[in-house]
């Protein structure tokens, strides 16, 4: 298959338990080699998919291709077994009374080079010294890598990860993270990881999934859910932010309490409309000189820099992150600035803006200031 091409295909899909709907008209397509993730709180129907596109589950509406072979669609749902799809699972579901060296092996005891390929992923894992052992001699982020190895030894054409670091603390959760992206790609294994961590789905994946009550809401790159959020579920969801309410000037203006702010998109509602518009802790600059005022009513250490919560006068919040050498008190009164580099707007509900019939967004780009 062509290494750019479409790999997993997911057209105009609904799936769900019992002739209950879960997940609505889904559309996702995953390129060979890529990782994807499956974000979004819990209920929002992110495992559902991925028990459908394992086989766990039947579809109610759409396919499912994988590989360029339909594997599910209403009234036909291919055996898990037969579609070529690793699985690693948040409780490891390893085989306790078999070693490291015969866990990986079993789904490949028939293979001839079955014995040279366990010893290459045990290298590659990084548990080559560690074959003999059995999973209760071995920590938690081990048995995680045993878990890897053994899905990856039948050459998937696709792995999944449901939850997969979930039992790990934070530290070795961040950090197995890291290293199993990097083992995925240095395999050219592609993957969908379903987690509810934003951090997690931010280090391993190449495309995201932002899913709201069971329907996709957005699928793009960490970068683009982060500074072009499509709605304002994904805008409040991925990342910090707060919105503050606006009124459109021009195309590519908005009047705030904040004062002007222009942006890198136009939009096409009218003058005059009300809009919200995303700031984001990144876009508040410490600025002592500044007219504008704020009081620091939260403050949060997070070591190379501090997450500030800081209160306007006219009592809206924003939240900003300054470097750490900067060390403002509670109760202080600060000057900031905003120094975003793009413009995120919403049609505020029962606006002009929100009954608009044309598009939400333009296709022009400007470089974004305020002043």
């Amino acid at each position: 298959m062509d290494k750019q091409g479409p790999l997993l295909s997911l057209t105009d899909l609904s799936c769900g338990y019992q002739n209950q709907i879960i997940v609505q008209d889904l559309n996702l397509h995953l390129n060979s080699g890529d990782i994807g993730c499956l974000l979004g709180p819990s209920g929002c129907g992110k495992t559902t998919t991925l028990r459908a596109i394992a086989g766990f589950e039947p579809i109610m509406k759409g396919s499912i291709s994988l590989a360029g072979k339909s594997i599910s669609r209403p009234n036909f749902t291919l055996a898990p077994e037969k579609r070529r799809i690793g699985m690693v699972f948040q409780d490891y579901a390893l085989f306790p009374h078999l070693s490291v060296e015969r866990n990986i092996a079993f789904g490949i005891r028939k293979n001839p080079n079955a014995e040279r390929i366990t010893q290459e992923l045990l290298e590659l894992v990084k548990l080559d010294s560690l074959g003999q052992r059995y999973p209760h001699e071995l920590s938690g982020g081990q048995q995680q890598r045993v878990a890897l190895a053994r899905a990856l030894a039948p050459e998937p054409n696709l792995l999944l990860l449901d939850e997969p670091f979930s039992n790990l603390d934070g530290e070795l959760r961040r950090r197995l993270s890291q290293e199993v992206r990097d083992i995925l790609k240095q395999r050219g294994t592609s993957a969908i990881l379903v987690t509810h961590d934003q951090e997690e789905a931010f280090a391993m994946s190449d495309n995201i999934g932002v899913f709201n009550k069971g329907r996709l809401e957005q699928w793009d790159s960490p970068f683009n859910l982060y500074h072009e959020p499509l709605t304002p579920f994904v805008a409040s969801f991925v990342g910090q932010g707060y919105f503050i309410r606006g009124q459109m000037l021009t195309h590519d203006s908005v009047q705030t309490e904040l004062g002007v702010i222009r942006g890198n998109r136009a939009y096409n509602w009218p003058a005059g409309s009300t809009v919200d518009v995303l700031l984001r802790p990144d876009d508040i600059i410490d600025s002592p000189e500044s007219p504008l005022r704020a009081i620091i009513i939260g403050k949060t250490f997070l070591g190379a820099a501090t997450l500030y919560r800081l209160e306007l006068p006219t009592g809206n919040q924003l939240e900003a992150i300054f470097t750490s050498h900067i060390d403002h008190f509670l109760g202080e009164n600060v000057g900031i600035a905003v120094a975003a580099d793009h413009l995120v707007a919403f049609a505020t509900p029962g606006t002009v803006a929100a009954h608009s019939s044309l598009p939400m967004t333009g296709v022009r780009r400007y470089s974004a200031t305020a002043g």
